[in-house]
């Protein structure tokens, strides 16, 4: 599947209306190109963004039945305008309503903060890494392995330091996108979990302390160091999470 067939599947691909073969034909093109791979990221971030924040109104009852009753002659001429004097005010209404709704959550979704979105964006990577068994690229618990790979891809080097001692083992890396960026995922297990550790340079932004969130059943952990953003995500609860970040930061 070439990019412009997945970019026109991938709105039934996040409501999950594909069959299993066109489904996994969008993931292997995904896996392999970067570029689609950030289109699929920012829209699964504004799909969750507006489900989140987005006002729901509920149509009046009865409404479908009295658009199917005036527009019941449409069998008999193509163009057939309800009458004058306020017969069409109720379909005009419920556009507009429909319009100030698109218009409302368009705000809503605009004020968002970037933390906020780059939040979503590291949930949806951790979950179709997870789903779509594109956890790991390079499968190993040496560092001197995992590290010079990535660092090979990337035009930056990810600290990628072995835990196995704390009870975190290095289980391999990968690439992914987030942010409009290629960025290194390092993965680690905690007992049966997966923790996905997301890695990119952030020159501009000064350190910042740990900061937590929780989000569709994970557990997220956000810090930047010494130039670097890291994001550090899995369903662990809080408390191991934050061991895993610190023993993390320690090591570096």
């Amino acid at each position: 599947m070439d990019c412009t067939e997945t970019r026109r599947q991938l709105h039934p691909y996040l409501d999950q209306e594909l069959d299993r073969a066109i489904a996994a034909a969008v993931d292997e093109h995904l896996a392999s190109c970067a570029h689609c791979k950030g289109i699929f990221a920012t829209q699964s971030a504004l799909r969750s963004g507006l489900r989140r924040h987005a006002s729901y109104h509920r149509a009046p009852r009865g409404l479908a039945a009295r658009i199917r009753a005036r527009t019941g002659g449409e069998r008999k001429t193509r163009w057939q305008w309800p009458a004058l004097g306020g017969r069409w005010l109720p379909i005009g209404a419920a556009a507009a309503a429909a319009a100030v709704i698109s218009w409302t959550a368009a705000l809503q979704y605009a004020s968002v903060s970037s933390s906020q979105i780059a939040t979503e964006q590291v949930v949806s990577a951790h979950a179709r890494s997870i789903v779509t068994s594109q956890l790991i690229q390079v499968a190993s618990s040496d560092q001197h392995t995992v590290k010079p790979w990535l660092s090979s891809k990337l035009d930056f080097s990810p600290p990628v330091p072995d835990l196995s001692a704390a009870g975190f083992p290095l289980v391999g890396g990968r690439m992914d996108y987030l942010n409009n960026r290629v960025v290194a995922a390092v993965v680690y297990r905690y007992r049966q979990h997966v923790i996905n550790l997301f890695v990119c340079p952030d020159r501009h932004a000064k350190a910042v302390a740990m900061q937590g969130q929780a989000k569709d059943g994970y557990n997220v952990l956000r810090w930047t160091d010494s130039g670097m953003a890291f994001w550090a995500i899995s369903d662990v609860n809080p408390a191991d999470l934050k061991q895993f970040a610190d023993q993390y930061a320690s090591a570096q």
